[in-house]
């Protein structure tokens, strides 16, 4: 399987950025490539790497990326909130389509808030060359010991933090210890916290950055491609986060996984890339 990384220039508001990227497979075998967007927002692709396996198994181009403000991408500095936004992923999205010459001609799959922002351009850029869609995870549900922690601002009490990392072991991922690249992924949000603080907030569990009101629900009638959901029976994301899109979506598919939590590709990955392949290759 062959890799390629490299940067792409990237402009917006009137500054030039870069974007890391990393292609396992050939984008010039003729098979439609896949673009995979990471979580977070603020943590790093490195826990995507499992997808790679389409392309040996598959022959499927993956096409990796830090999204601007991580990993190894563009860390701008002093930018206000509002520079924070969805359409600026959007539009490091369409200049990564660019720079491949792939517009025409791609599937996209997002996982947690890769898949909120792969349902957020599917619905309001109706990229006509997107032939699948796969959107992996959303939101979480809340405790009340956190939310508490959260009003008091009490989060670095050793309760909070105790209370969250129950919260992960349970919902987020079971393997004990985690996998070495979902490690990875989180210690590129510790480094540079921005893009997380800044959208998201103190944690995922009481939003109030400028994620807080988002929403695509309106325009997800719009999404004409072939699009797959996929949750697990303890992750995270409950049902009621996929049933606006299952109801709005005119072609779709939903799976979920049991005894899995909010990454199955690390605790089912057999299940989990049949049923991505099959989609893929078949629908």
């Amino acid at each position: 399987m062959s890799e390629i990384t490299g940067t792409i220039p990237f402009v917006y508001g009137g500054e030039t950025y870069h974007t890391w990227y990393k292609v396992a497979g050939d984008l010039q075998s003729g098979v439609r490539p896949l673009i995979a967007l990471h979580g977070g927002p603020g943590i790093s692709h490195r826990y995507m790497l499992p997808h790679a396996s389409l392309s040996k198994s598959h022959n499927i181009p993956v096409i990796f990326y830090d999204q601007i403000g991580i990993g190894q991408s563009s860390h701008p500095k002093d930018k206000s909130k509002e520079f924070w936004s969805v359409d600026l992923f959007m539009d490091e999205l369409d200049n990564l389509l660019d720079h491949f010459k792939i517009r025409d001609n791609f599937d996209l799959l997002g996982h947690s808030w890769g898949g909120m922002l792969a349902a957020h351009y599917a619905g309001y850029r109706r990229p006509s060359g997107m032939k699948h869609l796969i959107i992996g995870n959303a939101s979480a549900s809340m405790e009340e010991m956190l939310r508490r922690h959260e009003r008091e601002g009490t989060t670095d009490s050793k309760e909070y933090q105790e209370g969250m990392q129950v919260f992960y072991q349970k919902h987020v991922c079971a393997m004990n210890p985690w996998p070495e690249l979902l490690l990875e992924s989180f210690a590129a949000m510790s480094e540079d916290p921005t893009v997380y603080s800044t959208m998201i907030g103190p944690s995922e569990f009481n939003i109030v950055g400028t994620l807080r009101t988002w929403s695509c629900i309106d325009q997800l009638h719009n999404i004409a491609a072939s699009t797959l959901l996929i949750n697990a029976e303890e992750d995270e994301a409950q049902d009621i986060n996929f049933i606006p899109i299952f109801q709005s979506v005119s072609r779709v598919k939903w799976v979920q996984l049991t005894h899995c939590t909010h990454i199955p590709f690390f605790e089912a990955p057999g299940r989990y890339f049949e049923i991505l392949s099959d989609f893929l290759l078949n629908v």
